[in-house]
């Protein structure tokens, strides 16, 4: 099955996980989530045509395109097969779209959007699922206007559907909160490439996810564009900074990778994944030193990360720097002895569903001892049993309780499909650990 046909899994009820004794694979991942829609919206502001290699084609890159063509001033073309995105530009002006834009789950593409919309003539509106029509908005839309942007929530609760005039982005100074998500301030700092004056950004609280802001900075450097810092409390970005189109390559997505690491973990394998790294700026490799913490070895070279599972023992551990793969962690922490105290992560309540209610009952399922506090989670090590996992319609979910599986008999994952917003060649994956080639996409 070549990678750009529809794995059958994508549209079933539920898959079945087969347990697996251990492994010793190198696995080859998609592109970076993240990186691919910080590039993607680059490429279509940089006015210059640009091919993305090695780019993860995925629900959330594809609403994100799709949204971008309906601004009239690029077309996007996606190749899966190639993992490869190519923007050109039409030449035409950007205009709000006559019909609403519609992001489904995308979160990062819809707050990207947000202030994208703000260099476009017309009024757009953005919306999205029932999920994303509940998340917040608010600080980005309250920092707006000072840049000179209307911005507003249509019911005026702060969430989608969403309203932004334009063209209107001239850039000056603005004040954000960083309390609630960092994607607020990369979607300003981003669009300010396109700013008539330069661009201030001041996070007016304690920035959360700070390793998602490092990201997008070195997304804009690697497209031509630098930022003036002053540590996480001021961004400033020049005016007159001309982004680079050409080609750009997209690393390895660092929360993808969990999935594999926690299968060597939990079983005692190895997994080395290729092209990601020492000077990667992805929070999610923060995940390797954990697991080194619970017992396992690993290895961080320049290009690759090997890691090597070990009896596993509990830890305490700040995840807020990396609050994606916290999900991963408490299916590790599961096997462990002893407790795992996961602290720092009530902005897991907000994301596709409340992740942190989510993986609490989920164990709880499973037979495994979980105390719930509104910002962190307390799991206590044992033997899971199997069950019917209930995913919420939640990509990160699936994968992770996938992975409980491959040590448990008897776990089902729900709604396998939800994997496509992220990673949706997940499935095939899984299944090549159980064979003797290397697990290539």
């Amino acid at each position: 099955m070549s990678s750009f046909e529809i794995d059958p899994r994508l549209k079933a009820e539920s898959v079945t996980i087969r347990p697996l004794q251990t492994f010793d694979k190198r696995v080859k991942l998609l592109g970076s989530k993240s990186y691919s829609n910080r590039y993607l919206a680059l490429a279509a502001l940089s006015g210059e045509a640009t091919t993305l290699e090695g780019a993860l084609v995925c629900d959330d890159t594809q609403y994100l395109a799709g949204a971008l063509r309906q601004f009239g001033h690029v077309e996007v073309e996606i190749d899966p097969a190639a993992e490869r995105i190519t923007v050109t530009p039409t030449g035409r002006s950007m205009r709000a779209p006559a019909e609403e834009v519609y992001v489904g789950a995308a979160g990062t593409p819809i707050r990207l959007l947000i202030a994208m919309a703000g260099h476009a003539e017309g009024t757009t509106v953005l919306t999205g699922t029932k999920r994303m029509q509940e998340r917040p908005m608010g600080s980005l839309l309250d920092a707006l206007p000072a840049l000179g942007v209307t911005a507003e929530a249509v019911r005026g609760n702060g969430s989608p559907p969403v309203k932004v005039t334009g063209p209107s982005f001239r850039g000056g100074s603005t004040r954000i909160s960083g309390a609630v998500s960092s994607q607020f301030t990369s979607s300003l700092l981003i669009n300010a490439t396109r700013a008539e004056q330069d661009t201030e950004v001041h996070v007016v609280d304690d920035l959360v996810s700070k390793p998602y802001v490092e990201m997008t900075i070195a997304a804009l450097a690697e497209m031509g564009v630098v930022v003036e810092r002053e540590g996480y409390t001021r961004f400033t970005v020049a005016a007159g900074q001309k982004l680079r189109g050409g080609t750009v390559t997209v690393e390895p997505d660092a929360s993808g990778m969990s999935y594999f690491l926690a299968a060597a973990a939990v079983l005692g394998g190895t997994v080395t994944i290729p092209g990601i790294g020492k000077g990667s700026k992805q929070g999610d490799v923060g995940l390797v030193a954990a697991l080194a913490r619970m017992g396992c070895t690993a290895e961080i070279a320049d290009d690759s990360i090997t890691l090597t599972g070990g009896e596993l023992r509990g830890i305490d551990i700040d995840m807020e720097a990396m609050p994606d793969v916290v999900p991963t962690l408490a299916v590790v922490a599961a096997f462990a002895r002893g407790t795992t105290h996961i602290s720092n992560i009530a902005s897991l309540r907000i994301k596709e569903c409340d992740r942190i209610a989510a993986v609490t009952a989920e164990l709880r399922k499973m037979g495994i001892t979980v105390e719930e506090h509104p910002d962190a989670m307390t799991i206590t090590g044992g033997t899971p049993h199997g069950a019917v996992i209930d995913t919420y319609d939640d990509h990160r979910i699936a994968m992770c309780f996938a992975i409980a599986g491959l040590r448990t008999e008897g776990v089902v994952i729900t709604d396998p499909g939800c994997v496509a917003k992220s990673f949706p060649t997940f499935w095939r994956v899984l299944d090549s650990l159980h064979d003797g080639t290397t697990s290539t996409l």
